[in-house]
């Protein structure tokens, strides 16, 4: 009998993916960052969900207004990264009959910053007795039709771009980042961005799903590719995650438009190629070395 970590976190998913029947009401399903939906004429809208676990997300070591925090603001990330705004949520608490109510207090005053700060309902949920700590957030969010930007997108000779520096994020950015909602809406408010997604799981995963997508390959240069004080190095950013940082494409011709944007913290790091080439990085000896898409996976 074959079992999970065999399997792997994606093989499940693609096995259930496999099982599942949709409507035309489901514009894009399973497989990137949101859910599309048909709503109006002008929007669609987006849908997605995040479940925070004890000792896998977080640990209760960590302050449980961070907790509370990040437990938004993944789900946040998700509509920042199909270029949409947020307006809607339910969450889902499962917690040990131990837990105090100070402690959910301020889970609770995390999660409340948030939605003011982004404008977001919440709208109800549910709450359950459990081992340990779980919260879940089903958010819901909308995008103009000719804004909405998915995983599928880049092309060949596209510029692959950053938001923001990657690595070192378990040293405290995974739980106090900031969702790049409004990164997301200036980029596709005045570019033609082709894809996009969220640094969740390493820039190596993450740009891997665009790759596969999109039918491509790419190439990003080591001395491109900007670190923080608190990251570990190269292998630290490619493979790590957490960072929640946007990772997209556009042309060349708008690429050089946006760099012309001195005031916004993006930063180019490579080129999408011919899928036949796969996902290559150039090191800061000039050594062309393949990457295998890789990072952080829950099986």
């Amino acid at each position: 009998m074959t079992n999970l970590t065999k399997l792997g976190e994606f093989g499940l998913i693609e096995r259930f993916r496999k099982a599942i029947k949709l409507d035309s009401t489901v514009v894009k399903g399973s497989g990137d960052d949101c859910a599309v939906l048909k709503f109006d004429r002008k929007n669609y809208q987006l849908f997605t969900c995040d479940m925070l676990v004890e000792d896998v997300d977080f640990t209760l070591k960590d302050r449980p207004y961070l907790i509370g925090r990040k437990s938004l603001a993944v789900s946040l990330s998700d509509i920042a990264a199909c270029g949409g705004l947020p307006r809607h949520c339910l969450v889902s608490i499962g917690m040990p009959k131990k837990t105090t109510l100070k402690f959910l207090d301020e889970v609770f005053s995390g999660m409340l910053e948030l939605a003011k700060k982004y404008k977001v309902n919440i709208s109800g949920g549910d709450l359950s007795r459990a081992d340990k700590l779980v919260i879940d957030v089903s958010m819901l969010g909308a995008v103009e039709k000719k804004k909405l930007v998915l995983r599928e997108g880049a092309k060949i000779g596209d510029i692959i771009f950053v938001s923001g520096p990657l690595g070192g994020s378990i040293r405290g950015k995974h739980l106090k980042f900031t969702p790049r909602i409004k990164e997301a809406r200036f980029l596709v408010s005045n570019f033609k961005i082709n894809s996009m997604i969220d640094i969740s799981d390493g820039l190596s995963q993450d740009l891997g799903h665009i790759l596969k997508a999109s039918r491509v390959g790419a190439v990003i240069y080591e001395d491109l590719i900007p670190l923080p004080a608190e990251s570990a190095g190269l292998n630290d950013a490619l493979y790590s995650g957490e960072d929640f940082e946007l990772l997209f494409t556009l042309s060349k011709k708008e690429a050089k438009r946006l760099t012309r944007k001195k005031k916004m913290n993006f930063q180019p790091i490579g080129e999408i190629t011919s899928a036949k080439s796969g996902l290559r990085l150039i090191n800061k000896d000039c050594r062309d070395i393949e990457v295998l898409p890789a990072g952080f996976r829950h099986f």
